[in-house]
């Protein structure tokens, strides 16, 4: 059979990327195997310059190639130096990288230093001799070891220090690694020192909830020895070993700390926060201008609310009582999709209702029931809702909507009611009031935008009878005997006082069957189950 030369052409070049794989998936293993050898020598094998500028000092560079940042010398044991110094938080438009490259490199010129950034800085920086930049953003002609740090770092630890820092003392290093070492691989997995003349450093406790999209920040009681806690406000260095920081699933997130202990407390490691070695900073303020602090401050709320959007939390408490907000809102579209099979899709990921979504609820569930009983229209927590009321004296954690029934008699006394048989209306306060296209009932959105809402379900008396002309296929939307309203009673939910059933646990046996109180599952579990060993 003839070979075009086409046909040869295509297959050079298939040949050609096989071996150009090869490579470098051998230069990726031999990288690993060096980092896991704790006594591996001081080789280093330096990357070409790319063509972002002679005097940035960028990591690039071909195919298995390794920055020079083991540096030469030693620290008297035969050995390479056995941290990195690593800069990340700094702005482009002003920092002092340069002046905290050379302060490390005067004291320390053997430990290699690294100034990290998203894209190049601009203007561009001049680091002096011994130090580099990393650029994390992908170059189409570079292989992709060339902007992943874990490829760049081949010392034991690395030392994360803020923007303006100084060393003064050059054995502050090597205390910080026997505060470090000295913990034997326990939950302490880092070491931090604070920074003289910036913010206090506060050692506080995080805890991350996955399950609830939530991180709660509370203060920390300080040791004789220091603090062990498990994440930090304010200016510290950090010392972590290299494998566990490349071991995080965003090693070098922004804002750093927050992105550093968010997955560190989660893993239950803990940072201990020395009273002492101290660094300094003679740069105070970082930023010379009004605008300038304007603009590094808007830009870390941006940082902030990318990695919250990343991570998954909508909502921060933070030490001081304060929220922070991370989710949707009145002007957003809602946390999640289209519900099918009355399972949301956040419950397929092992999570519960945002926290965010909860509170719209919350308040549009206040905002209806207040024109309900102003309008004179008789309600009642129905279904889920009167579960939840039962349960937790709230919605549901794990509900997405909320149901109420109504006496459709009582329809005509409300005027956002009684005329949507003509189209929907959006009151002063922006709810969205309208007719369900799903069946004959009225629903109530948190916004035009934002789609979360409470159902009202019209239900009419008949022989003793609560009834209705249409029916859904939800469990709870069955006749049932009219003496449960009569009399309605106060129960508390969602943050107010609402109606109820006058015997709940018998309404609820009767939808939902015996036990479903002391029993939560699912609204579907078919497709999917509680895990009631989580609860």
């Amino acid at each position: 059979m003839r070979v075009s030369f086409c046909q040869g052409l295509l297959t050079g070049a298939i040949a050609l990327n096989l071996l150009i794989l090869y490579y470098v998936s051998k230069a990726q293993q031999q990288m690993m195997e060096k980092r896991r050898d704790p006594g591996r020598g001081s080789r280093k094998a330096a990357l070409p310059a790319s063509g972002l500028g002679g005097g940035m000092g960028v990591l690039a560079g071909g195919v298995g190639g390794m920055v020079g940042v083991v540096g030469v010398g030693g620290e008297g044991n035969g050995r390479g130096p056995r941290v990195t110094v690593l800069l990340r938080e700094f702005e482009g438009f002003e920092n002092y990288v340069v002046e905290v490259a050379r302060s490390f490199l005067h004291q320390r010129p053997e430990l290699p230093f690294l100034a990290v950034s998203d894209t190049p800085p601009y203007p561009p920086l001049s680091l002096p001799e011994g130090a580099r930049l990393l650029v994390l953003s992908p170059s189409p002609e570079q292989p992709p070891q060339a902007h992943r740090p874990e490829f760049h770092v081949q010392t034991e630890f690395v030392l994360l220090v803020p923007d303006g820092v100084e060393l003064e003392q050059g054995r502050a290093v090597e205390r910080l690694i026997r505060e470090l070492e000295g913990e034997g691989g326990g939950p302490v997995r880092l070491v931090a020192a604070p920074v003289v003349a910036r913010s206090a450093v506060q050692c506080l406790h995080l805890r991350v909830s996955l399950r609830e999209w939530t991180a709660t920040y509370s203060p920390a009681a300080s040791g004789s020895s220091g603090s062990v806690c498990t994440a930090l406000q304010g200016d510290a260095v950090v010392l972590i070993r290299s494998e566990d920081l490349f071991n995080l699933s965003v090693p070098l997130g922004r804002p750093l700390l927050p992105s550093l202990f968010i997955q560190t407390a989660l893993r239950g490691w803990k940072v201990k926060l020395l009273e002492s070695p101290c660094f300094s900073a003679s740069h105070r303020p970082l930023f010379s201008s009004a605008h300038n602090q304007w603009k590094a401050e808007s830009r870390l709320k941006e940082a902030t609310g990318r990695l919250m959007r990343d991570f998954g939390l909508k909502r921060l408490l933070l030490p001081d009582g304060k929220e922070q907000w991370h989710g949707c809102g009145k002007e957003t579209t809602r946390c999640f999709g289209t519900v099918r099979d009355d399972t949301p899709e956040y419950l397929y990921l092992e999570r519960w209702t945002p926290p965010c979504c909860l509170r719209a609820l919350r308040e549009t569930t206040k905002y209806v029931i207040n024109i309900l009983e102003s309008s004179g229209v008789r309600y009642w927590l129905e279904g889920g809702s009167l579960l939840g009321a039962a349960r937790h004296q709230d919605i549901i954690p794990w509900d997405y909507d909320v149901d109420l029934g109504i006496y459709l008699e009582d329809v005509s006394n409300c005027d956002h009611l009684k005329n949507l048989d003509s189209g929907s209306l959006v009151d002063a306060n922006g709810y969205v009031w309208e007719r369900a296209v799903e069946g004959d009932f009225f629903r109530v959105q948190y916004s035009e935008a934002n789609h979360l809402h409470v159902d009202l379900w019209p239900f009419y008396p008949r022989n003793g009878v609560m009834t209705k002309d249409t029916w859904t296929e939800h469990k709870q939307d069955v006749e049932f005997p009219e003496h449960f309203l009569q009399p309605l009673v106060h129960m508390p939910f969602a943050g107010i006082t609402a109606y109820g059933p006058n015997n709940h646990r018998a309404f609820l046996e009767l939808k939902f069957g015996e036990g479903v109180i002391e029993n939560p599952q699912y609204p579907n579990p078919t497709k999917k189950r509680l895990d009631r060993s989580r609860l």
